[in-house]
């Protein structure tokens, strides 16, 4: 199914009740009557729907605006991966084709990595396309079907493992590869989760232990305001704010490494240069509470002081024992956070679960407690949402605070094996929940965005004003700082005071030369800009449309 959908070999699902809840979405951010550009729009976006390849190449010159989930290792494609492990001299165990590092290097120029017994050099792929395909196939899902005992799930992660090693020094080389292929699909902003070094921190969690310590019986011990609190004051007495410049440092590095392998701001600037990154800080949840509680205190001081870092979020597969058994307690860590660092915004990975993998009631609290403990501002899957507790209520509660939830259908089927029918994406329209797509691992699922949008338009029959109104939605949501240009959240209707008028006269809405105060209010407010740029984008793109 995957591979069928990147090849655009896919076929439309009727799915009972989908077109009304992508109407009902609609008619929700529209407002007023679509413009003759809308208009025009649509109906080149229904005649493209008759053909998958048609559609996929009308989606990837739509403005699509932001991709808010997702995670730069898994972002990145397995050819880059090999050639840097190349680079980095790295080996390969061929049984289980996984990188290794060398146990020494020639002394001939250039020098050759010495592997250790069994590995081959990772050059070697180079040499060998049998065994180039393999490390290709090991690092993703490309080729992947389940067998018995190795699942969807169980690929998907293993892949991490097996291309790790690879030096983080590349890290500007992967940002400029992920935002080369925003660019080209008509993308503006991400947002990417990155886990900077965090020995320190990890190694002063181990030393401390944690308050009330019972072996994990208890859920929620040691998590008293005054107990974090304290837990918070030996940390950085002890010098985990050390660790917040040496992370600055590495991300500083990895972006001036993008923009100049770019040339941004020279005359032969690449497009993607035009693509605007921020981090959300990664934060391993599959690990005991005093490293996770010291790895979280350092994302949310790396957050507080660098405005490249925008939040925080939580990984690692939602379902492994720690991160189940440590759920609630790490939402009550947040609680505590969140209120020594109110402006820190969180995003968290809940819901990622599927019936079967965990008992059921593993299913029923994880997104409300995201949300009501943890104040998440935004939900990364949410796929068992219609498995929780009350979950009409909670969908209400969701839509009424303008919680997002961003949606990965190709890793919800790969990873999960929910799609279709089974998915919560026409629950969360039928409710008004704001949603937006996003990409997740793209290098892993053999994906992009446009992939994104063209399965949610053929697989949930959604319209152009539906996947429209999921790129606003998406870039309304971002964490960057400033107001919105909306008056009202969730309303695509309405501009703020400022920027009022914009939809007639001179100053229409996405002008490159906007009034006078509307100008001032974008240059104060990121996100606002952004967002008018999503609309001049919009501009352009329909008015091309024949």
């Amino acid at each position: 199914m995957l591979r069928a959908l990147r090849l655009g070999v896919v076929c439309c699902v009727a799915v009972a009740g989908l077109a009304e809840a992508g109407a009902q979405a609609a008619q929700k951010g529209a407002g007023a009557k679509a413009s003759g550009g809308e208009a025009r729009a649509s109906r080149a976006f229904e005649e493209a729907k008759k053909s998958p390849l048609a559609l996929h190449a009308f989606l990837e010159r739509m403005p699509k605006g932001a991709d808010l989930h997702m995670h730069l290792s898994g972002a990145v494609y397995a050819e880059t991966l090999l050639r840097d492990a190349q680079e980095d001299l790295l080996c390969v165990n061929p049984a289980e084709l996984a990188f290794v590092k060398n146990v020494g290097t020639t002394r001939s120029l250039p020098p050759e990595p010495v592997c250790p017994q069994g590995a081959i050099p990772a050059a070697t792929a180079f040499k060998d396309q049998k065994l180039y395909d393999a490390l290709v196939d090991s690092f993703s899902m490309r080729s992947f079907v389940p067998s018995s005992g190795v699942s969807g799930h169980d690929q998907f992660f293993a892949t991490f493992a097996r291309f790790g090693g690879v030096n983080k020094e590349h890290a500007g080389e992967w940002l400029d590869e992920v935002a080369s292929r925003a660019a080209a699909q008509n993308e503006q902003y991400l947002e990417i989760m990155q886990t900077p070094s965090f020995s320190n921190a990890a190694r002063l969690g181990a030393e401390m232990g944690w308050p009330g310590d019972d072996g994990g019986t208890t859920p929620i011990s040691g998590t008293t305001p005054a107990e974090l609190g304290k837990l918070r004051e030996r940390l950085l007495a002890d010098g985990l704010g050390d660790e917040v410049a040496v992370d600055r440092k590495e991300l500083d590095e990895a972006l001036a490494s993008r923009r100049r392998i770019e040339h941004c701001g020279q005359p032969d600037a690449a497009a993607a240069c035009a693509v605007k990154i921020r981090f959300l800080y990664q934060v391993l949840r599959a690990n005991a509470p005093q490293q996770v509680f010291a790895q979280t205190l350092l994302g949310f001081e790396v957050a507080a002081a660098d405005p490249d870092v925008v939040g925080i979020n939580f990984v690692q597969p939602e379902d492994a024992y720690l991160a189940m058994r440590e759920y609630r307690r790490q939402m009550r860590m947040l609680d505590y956070l969140h209120s020594v660092y109110p402006q820190v915004h969180i995003s968290l990975h809940a819901g990622e679960l599927a019936p079967g993998m965990v008992p059921p009631d593993g299913l029923r609290f994880h997104i409300r407690e995201a949300i009501d403990v943890g104040h998440a501002e935004r939900i990364g899957h949410g796929v068992d949402v219609m498995y929780e507790d009350e979950p009409k209520e909670l969908l209400r509660e969701m839509a009424d605070r303008h919680v997002m939830v961003e949606i990965n259908l190709t890793s919800n089927d790969g990873i999960l094996g929910v799609t279709g029918a089974m998915h919560p994406l026409p629950s969360y329209l039928a409710a008004h929940v704001p949603v937006a797509l996003s990409t997740d691992d793209e290098g892993v699922s053999r994906i992009d965005l446009t992939n994104e949008y063209t399965r949610a338009a053929l697989e949930f029959n959604l319209g152009y004003a539906e996947l429209k109104e999921m790129a606003l939605t998406g870039m309304e949501h971002s964490f960057l700082p400033g107001a919105s240009l909306w008056k009202r959240p969730g309303q695509h209707s309405e501009v703020v005071a400022a920027c009022a008028g914009s939809r007639s006269g001179g100053n229409q809405l996405g002008a490159d030369d906007p009034a006078a105060a509307c100008a001032a209010f974008l240059k104060a407010n990121q996100k606002a800009a952004e967002e008018w740029q999503l609309e001049h984008r919009f501009v352009v793109f329909e008015s091309s449309l024949p």
